[in-house]
């Protein structure tokens, strides 16, 4: 089966799109052994305006219902024009679109609603496939928090090397937001957002150049920065960080207006760029490595992030204090700006054959399949659920052969 999957995540830095070719082996006692081979990744920018006015949604502009028909539209046409930069129509069997994300709605310690932009019927037309969409939401409504959704991957793709090693191994993507995943030996799994990574990051840029420049090329700000101790405190006091999981988050909550409430309590409202950049990233690096357990062998980093040589080499520094080896997701074979995306493709395809995805040891609920189906051109089965061979309930594994060629990111 040839999924085409999409996704913007936090930092909404471009529309992730990856053409991948799925098999699987079913095995009436263990499970799925599944196999995704990428066949063609790509970053696609923006139209120009569209991100600035989704970070003006992010950070609470009040729009009428015309402005967000017109912003939901506009982002769908966005991902049917992406999608088809990739693959022409007909060639994908099923397209998964993950949206673009405005607001993760957490009360009482709880993820209650998320809301994710750009309608799929746009892309179902342009693709002439069936479109599998909302995954956040029918994971809220199953119980869990609609956030990090990596564990399902991580769980199939890093739990034999779990179980042979005999220890967990963490990882971590740094997107906007941070989240972490701790797949243990016995096959459990955890995960929740850690926090912000490259979100305040590139907002502190934007905000010093009035928008020239969206984010810190290599982290080289930040590393010709000094981290300011006393804002550091404050932050780490934020109160997400003390409350336990399972926990979720957003831009919404680690804002510029927190950072410059606590620069005022300590005394660092003058803070040079460099300094700023170079406390919000030690911030980051704190907070993923003390997500992680003792014992863990492995933090294997993923996303964005991972381009910002400062935070790496910071996540290294506290990871490495702890015994903890950190390394890229692309030393075992997956491209770390790829990874999430084929997060959504895989989920996708465990929609169409009825495969349950299970919740992490924090969540509440029962195994489920995640998202909702936009059929292409009127109603239809989607693909593989009238198969005769359908495979048992279970993913039991999962392989991932190296992307063909590095991620191309298109600035048509």
């Amino acid at each position: 089966m040839r999924i085409l999957a999409l996704q913007s995540g936090t930092s909404a830095d471009g529309i992730d799109v990856a053409l991948v070719d799925v098999e699987h082996r079913a095995d009436a006692d263990a499970g799925v052994h599944l196999g995704l081979a990428p066949v063609r990744t790509r970053t696609v920018a923006w139209p120009d305006g569209l991100r600035d006015r989704v970070l003006d949604v992010v950070h609470g502009a009040a729009l009428t219902g015309a402005e967000w028909c017109r912003l939901d539209t506009e982002l769908g046409r966005a991902f049917a024009d992406a999608a088809a930069s990739v693959a022409p129509a007909g060639e994908a069997d099923l397209v998964v679109s993950h949206g673009q994300t405005v607001h993760h709605w957490v009360d009482g310690g709880r993820a209650q609603g998320t809301l994710q932009l750009g309608s799929p019927a746009w892309i179902a037309e342009r693709m002439d496939a069936p479109v599998v969409a909302d995954l956040r939401t029918a994971d809220i409504a199953a119980g869990g928090e609609g956030a990090p959704l990596m564990a399902v991957f991580d769980r199939a793709w890093l739990g034999a090397e779990a179980r042979e090693s005999g220890r967990p191994i963490a990882t971590a993507n740094l997107g906007g937001i941070a989240n972490v995943q701790v797949v243990h030996p016995d096959g459990e799994v955890e995960a929740f957002d850690t926090g912000p990574a490259n979100g305040l990051l590139d907002a502190a840029v934007a905000r010093a150049t009035d928008g020239a420049s969206g984010y810190d090329r290599d982290g080289a700000l930040a590393a010709g920065g000094t981290v300011h101790d006393a804002l550091l405190r404050e932050l780490l006091a934020h109160p997400y960080f003390a409350a336990p999981a399972p926990k979720t988050t957003g831009r919404e909550t680690f804002t510029l207006d927190v950072v410059d409430a606590a620069a005022r309590r300590a005394d660092a409202a003058d803070l040079p760029l460099a300094d700023l950049l170079a406390t919000l990233a030690e911030l980051t690096a704190r907070t993923v490595v003390a997500a992680v357990p003792d014992g863990t062998a492995d933090l294997v980093l993923s996303g964005g992030g991972v381009h910002n040589a400062d935070l790496v080499r910071r996540i290294g520094a506290h990871a490495g204090a702890r015994g903890i080896r950190p390394t890229s997701s692309a030393e075992r074979g997956v491209d770390p700006d790829a990874k999430e995306v084929l997060l959504f493709g895989l989920l996708g395809w465990m929609r169409c054959h009825g495969i349950a995805a299970e919740l992490t040891r924090h969540g509440r609920g029962t195994p489920r399949v995640l998202g909702t189906l936009t059929a292409a051109r009127g109603p239809g089965a989607p693909p593989g659920r009238h198969r005769t061979d359908a495979p048992p309930h279970r993913l039991a594994a999962l392989t991932v052969q190296p992307s063909p060629a590095p991620n191309m990111e298109d600035q048509a």
